[in-house]
């Protein structure tokens, strides 16, 4: 298997060749599969290249992907007081904010899911991320269920139709007091597709490129397969594969409420916030993985779909006629899924 698609923020990945490169060493000789590892937007990457590369190719290969990933990172998370997303943020109400090329063609991308879903994706829900201990602000520690009034104080400030952008000056204006944009669910994504564009600038065309369990492929790996990329089973420790996918082309993402939450009596309380209700999603639906042309569709619509629900979901993807996988527990503990007809025409397979 070539990756795990997990909503772990550190991915776990089987190594894949017996000549693969190991973390940032450099390659002894030249190899069929080159295979490198590295941080950025709080999470882990991993490259695959099928391929010859000497020592210096490799090496250029390497700084080619990390700087895209890196300029993803410096623009858009709230992370950095750096970062022109946290500018942004900090911005007055009713005053154009001129936005760099990267950072407008997200912030599109985002509101066009924002309304095909109506608003279950939504860049402006950081008010509630920060309330539930999900933002930067609060430590992970002291995650605890918020006081009802203050997540209904918050939800005022979040409506995706009050980011207004404007292509012309490509620019965005804040309509709302106190609405601030999070790019969580969309901008490792991006990366990903930079850093595709980045291998592709290389003339490059069999690789995989994996970053925080967002996925994009093309070609084939060494040994002439498709590449094989797994969706986690919810709640599996040490994470294993539910289902394999084999690609050659596309990206795959998958959101779920099974790594990042807390507890408090009792009951789980995930990072995935309903913009609608400002409060964590509450139904049976673990995890949806989507296949998409790019990863930045692909991270969005998975985090929309999941947002609402397994029948809403459902029907949205149908609709669309998206390719998305649904994971869904059952009352005693045990999964079922299903396949919209455009993914299971993948030919994927339980693991």
């Amino acid at each position: 298997m070539d990756a795990l698609l997990t909503t772990r923020r550190r991915l776990l990945l089987g190594t894949l060749g017996t000549l693969a490169l190991a973390g940032c060493g450099r390659p002894r000789g030249k190899t069929n599969l080159l295979n490198f590892v590295g941080d950025t937007m709080g999470t882990r990457y991993t490259v695959k290249v099928a391929g010859r590369f000497d020592e210096a190719r490799a090496a250029a290969l390497r700084e080619a992907v990390h700087a895209a990933l890196e300029g993803v990172d410096r623009r858009m998370s709230v992370y950095r007081a750096d970062s022109e997303l946290s500018a942004f943020n900090r911005a007055p109400t009713g005053a154009p904010f001129a936005l760099s090329e990267e950072l407008y063609a997200v912030l599109a991308a985002a509101q066009a899911v924002s309304r095909i879903s109506g608003g279950a994706f939504d860049v402006t829900v950081a008010p509630l991320v920060d309330a539930w201990g999900f933002g930067p602000r609060p430590a992970r520690s002291t995650r605890s269920v918020p006081p009802p009034a203050r997540v209904h104080a918050q939800r005022r400030a979040v409506d995706y139709r009050a980011l207004r952008l404007d292509a012309a000056s490509r620019s965005a204006t804040k309509l709302r007091d106190g609405l601030r944009a999070d790019l969580g669910g969309i901008a490792k994504g991006y990366g990903v597709d930079l850093a595709a564009r980045a291998l592709e600038t290389e003339g490059l065309h069999d690789y995989m490129i994996e970053a925080g369990g967002e996925v994009r492929v093309r070609g084939r790996h060494a040994d002439g397969r498709p590449w094989r990329i797994g969706i986690e089973r919810p709640d599996a420790w040490p994470p294993r594969a539910h289902y394999v996918v084999p690609l050659a082309g596309g990206a795959m993402a998958t959101s779920g409420d099974y790594r990042i939450y807390f507890e408090q009596d009792g009951k789980r309380y995930s990072h995935e916030i309903d913009p609608a209700s400002g409060f964590p999603i509450d139904h049976r639906l673990a995890s949806v993985t989507v296949v998409a042309d790019d990863c930045m569709q692909a991270d969005a619509l998975a985090t929309a779909l999941i947002v609402l629900g397994p029948a809403r979901g459902w029907a949205l993807a149908q609709a669309q006629g998206l390719a998305a996988y649904f994971i869904e527990r059952e009352a005693d503990g045990h999964f079922t899924d299903r396949a919209t007809p455009a993914f299971a025409a993948l030919g994927g397979a339980h693991a």
